[in-house]
């Protein structure tokens, strides 16, 4: 079952920084950009490291364990040593509020 729930306001998301959102069961590392919003999983796939506390470099995170990046919109790794994707969860923005989307344990 899916689960949409708010995070806040656009407004109070810090520009080009992660924040790190935990939800029924996900680890969830939060990004704005302008006025996008991207959610993907939190947890490097190298290392498990934190990826809401990595550098925001055009449209990829990097782990700030061992410099792996991520796209921020498909969760692929584009710099080694990470080989495997995060998970990318839906988020939206309705009347300045983020939302997010998961699946939910049933």
């Amino acid at each position: 079952m899916s689960e949409r729930f708010s995070i806040g306001q656009l407004a109070d998301l810090p520009e080009g920084a992660g924040v790190k959102v935990e939800a029924y069961g996900h680890r969830i590392a939060v990004f704005r950009i302008e006025d996008d919003i991207y959610a993907i999983g939190d947890r490097c796939s190298h290392a498990e490291a934190s990826l809401a506390e990595g550098e925001v470099f055009d449209m990829d995170v990097e782990c700030p364990r061992h410099g792996s990046a991520f796209n921020l919109q498909t969760g692929e790794p584009d710099a080694f040593p990470a080989t495997r994707s995060v998970p990318v969860y839906v988020a939206e923005v309705a009347d300045g509020e983020v939302f997010l989307t998961v699946e939910g344990e049933s």
